[in-house]
């Protein structure tokens, strides 16, 4: 085959990750060609009406802000914003027989910690906790677009020897026991090391500690905030930077193989017209390590397994809640926590491992529209109309294996039913229906995403994640191969996992020689 075009710098995936290298590379004055193999850009952090024919553009795979560098948003000019959640949590729980919950954020903190625990010993607990993570995240989370710090440098940036030990060195169910009594309270703080993570809170790997250290550190502060318009917003906002600073675009283009020899490179790209090559001095790979090795035909790395249930829903009304005390659009504007007391979370991870659903699944669920109404189309907002996301724990691909679709339906009955303890009325009866007069509801398994994002196991992080240090094999930004013209600027990147942009950030410094 001949050699159709040639650039400074060939993109292959167009996720959020893609684009934010495409956008610097172009604006460096880089010639620039990123290739996505689906028809429109954006991977997982898209938008879509997944229900027919209903106007709600729903965040379909990923949903929440917090890692993303208000630099970014800076310097690549942004059209993009968040909006600040007016309740951080709340978790429904009985306690001698009555409907009670814990509720987090705003005035009534305090008083609903003494309501639950009976006196303001976990309150303060709660707060000399996250007063240490938060001087931890605003001291590690500027590291994130800077060239690796090695371990001994980011210990000694963040100055802090028991914190030191609490994150990075000993299993974070040590601190939670340490630190707090109440099993719910433990759960809530626990919740944090699990998400799209299979770990136990003592598991000596560590895997559930470098979980929490990204759930905790993003934008200084550990907030999670809701992207304005939807996630969808953020990468239609990054194409366009990309574009408006000369990058070329081609959607239904999919690489099948990179060639190098350290100094240039061709990737073979495959159309529905056929296949032809493309040369460039570097190929940053927006995909996930495994698909990096296929493309260059590298030994792969050890398999990944991703462990979440993916839940989006539309409601008429939100549903009543058992505890009169909470109003609805509290309760779910912030995350609403079901079965995940500390107790349960270990028995759901023991259920798992030994190869059965979780008797009690623990999830979490949180309403976009009532932070940001404008996913909604006029008459849906106008009519009361809400989203809801659900995202389930502790339950990882190899319990789909033998049956996607059965398995998928049972989870979800049970996931549901947690969810209806702690409600005066089914959600059930709250679902809006689509135009075939069906439910507005869709569940995802780690299969599912694997099928429809190629993650590899289903995995949302690509693979586990890692410290945000350097090791012998990291090099300088955490992007590097073994290939010196070949970076990868996924979430399998050190420093990446989650909607950030940062692994194409640093790919992209990486490629510039910064």
């Amino acid at each position: 085959m001949t050699v159709r075009d040639s650039y400074d710098a060939v993109i292959v995936g167009g996720g959020h990750n893609g684009l934010v290298a495409a956008a610097y590379l172009a604006r460096a004055g880089q010639t620039v060609l990123l290739l996505e193999r689906l028809a429109a850009t954006g991977g997982a952090a898209v938008s879509t009406r997944p229900f027919a024919g209903v106007d709600a553009r729903l965040s379909r795979y990923s949903y929440l802000v917090s890692l993303l560098p208000r630099k970014i948003v800076r310097d690549l000019g942004l059209d993009f914003a968040v909006r600040k959640r007016t309740v951080s949590s709340y978790t429904p729980a009985v306690r001698d027989g009555r409907a009670t919950g814990l509720l987090v954020g705003g005035d009534r903190t305090r008083d609903s910690f003494a309501a639950l625990t009976g006196s303001d010993r976990e309150y303060t607990a709660w707060q000399r906790f996250y007063a240490m993570t938060g001087r931890v995240a605003g001291r590690v989370f500027p590291t994130l677009t800077e060239p690796l710090p090695t371990r001994d440098a980011l210990r000694e940036r963040i100055g802090d020897a028991d914190a030191w030990r609490t994150l990075f060195e000993e299993p974070i169910g040590v601190a939670v026991e340490k630190h707090f009594e109440d099993d719910l309270v433990r759960g809530v703080v626990l919740t944090d090391a699990l998400i799209g993570t299979f770990a136990d809170a003592h598991d000596p790997s560590l895997l559930q500690n470098r979980c929490f250290l990204y759930h905790v550190i993003g934008g200084g502060t550990g907030d999670w905030d809701v992207p304005v318009g939807g996630m969808g917003a953020l990468t239609d906002a990054l194409a366009s930077a990309a574009r408006a600073a000369g990058a070329q675009i081609r959607t239904g283009h999919e690489a099948v193989r990179i060639d190098t020899d350290g100094t240039r490179a061709e990737v073979t790209v495959r159309t529905d017209t056929g296949e032809h090559t493309v040369a460039a001095r570097r190929v940053l790979v927006n995909a996930s390590p495994h698909a990096l090795a296929a493309l260059l035909g590298d030994e792969p790395p050890a398999p990944a397994e991703g462990a979440q249930l993916k839940v989006n829903m539309l409601l008429t009304r939100l549903p009543r809640l058992r505890d009169r005390s909470v109003d609805p659009r509290e309760a779910f504007a912030g995350t609403f926590h079901v079965a995940e007391g500390y107790g349960q979370l270990a028995a759901a991870h023991r259920d798992a491992a030994a190869g059965r659903l979780p008797a009690a699944p623990p999830s979490e669920i949180y309403c976009h529209s009532l932070t940001d109404p404008s996913i909604l189309g006029a008459d849906l907002a106008a009519r009361g109309y809400q989203t809801l996301t659900l995202f389930g724990l502790h339950t990882p691909a190899r319990l789909f294996a033998a049956d996607n679709e059965g398995t998928r339906a049972a989870l979800l009955r049970a996931t549901l039913a947690e969810l209806d303890a702690h409600l005066e009325e089914p959600v059930a009866d709250c679902l809006a229906l689509d135009a075939n007069g069906g439910p507005c509801i869709e569940a995802k398994t780690p299969l599912d995403l694997e099928a429809d994002l190629r993650l590899p196991g289903g995995h949302i992080f690509h693979r586990d994640l890692s410290f945000p240090y350097a090791t012998r094999t990291t090099g300088r930004w955490g992007v590097e191969t073994a290939h010196p013209n070949v970076l990868l600027c996924g979430a399998g990147a050190v420093r990446g996992g989650g909607v950030s942009g940062v692994p194409g950030h640093n790919a992209a410094m990486a490629a510039l020689g910064r």
